[in-house]
């Protein structure tokens, strides 16, 4: 009897390891196990240490709390206007409910997988090529808001949802490029066609302007010749005015002496004339000629004089000079 208690000592001690080993249990950080007693869900371990009854607990499910990744295979869509293309995707989804996406679902990656393909192909199944092809982040919101409704119940939240490739085929994608390039030519008409416009427009705008300013000169220009004008014809007048009023205080030499100065100024005028080669001058022309010295004398005075000179000496007749057989000559100084 003695003999067998070491034995029976050794056991108990085994069996006590067993049972610690059996019931202790350390959960990794970012997992999360759930137990189960007699096949009925009881608790969920944290990431530590935990003890549990052994052969009466046990684990149930082992999950995976951290965000995963899933690739979503190539497949086929046809889209509104019929057109084929080929799109493949990522989903990014976490487990925030242990329980539920160990007991709600079964092969739950499969079911995500499954399930975001089909809303691939409802989404961008009702959708033209050419929105297919500019709306990604649209595409992306939708399928995301409508896969993420679908596993709330599994206790998943999809993070993100992202189209990789949208590959139409290729004779397509031909027809897409000459569209482009035919596009691409069509703008480059129309901008060649506006600078063009532009062009025209400033060169009329210039010659607007040049013709703005040479009436503008041409405006200046008559108006400082009528000003010019009119001085000469103001000056004119006090020149007039100042023979009439000699007249009137009967100085018949400033007469004489204004007639004079038309007379030499009219033969100067018909001298200078550009198609002038033979000019005819009456007989008495000459001694207007031979009188310019006397015109000066009747200058000075007349207008040189001031108002203490004496009065002008009275003009004696010069001797008559023989007469000449012809026509007589007569003139003003004759």
């Amino acid at each position: 009897m003695t003999s067998l208690l070491p034995v029976f000592a050794v056991a108990v001690v085994v069996l006590m390891l067993v049972f610690v080993l059996l019931g202790v249990k350390v959960v990794s950080q970012g997992w999360e196990y759930t137990v189960e007693r007699f096949g009925q869900y009881t608790r969920t371990l944290s990431p530590g240490l935990h003890v549990i009854v052994p052969f009466v607990d046990r684990i149930g499910a082992k999950l995976n709390m951290m965000e995963q990744v899933l690739d979503v295979p190539s497949q086929d869509v046809i889209t509104r206007d019929n057109a084929m293309v080929t799109v493949d995707g990522v989903v990014f989804f976490q487990v925030v409910d242990a329980p539920k996406a160990a007991y709600e679902v079964r092969q739950l990656e499969l079911a995500i997988l499954n399930l975001t393909m089909t809303n691939i192909r409802t989404v961008m199944g009702g959708m033209d090529l050419d929105e297919l092809l500019s709306q990604r982040d649209k595409i992306n919101a939708e399928l995301l808001t409508v896969v993420d409704q679908a596993t709330n119940p599994w206790g998943i939240k999809v993070t993100r949802i992202e189209i990789k490739d949208i590959s139409p085929p290729k004779d397509l994608v031909d027809a897409m490029a000459r569209q482009m390039k035919a596009e691409r030519l069509k703008r480059a008409a129309i901008l060649d066609a506006e600078g063009l416009r532009q062009s025209a427009i400033l060169e009329a705008e210039g010659q607007k302007q040049s013709a703005i300013l040479k009436a503008e000169g041409a405006r200046e220009a008559a108006f400082r010749e009528a000003e010019a004008r009119e001085r000469s014809a103001e000056a004119e007048a006090k020149a007039t005015l100042a023979v009439s009023q000699a007249i009137a205080q009967g100085n018949v030499q400033a007469v004489n002496y204004f007639v004079a100065l038309k007379y030499v100024e009219s033969l100067r005028d018909i001298a200078s004339a550009p198609n002038g080669k033979l000019i005819l001058m009456p007989w008495e022309a000459s001694g207007v000629l031979g009188s310019l010295g006397g015109i000066g004398e009747i200058a000075k005075q007349v207008f040189g004089n001031g108002p203490d000179a004496p009065p002008p000496v009275p003009h004696q007749a010069a001797p008559a000079a023989p007469k000449q057989p012809g026509p007589a000559a007569s003139g003003p100084w004759s």
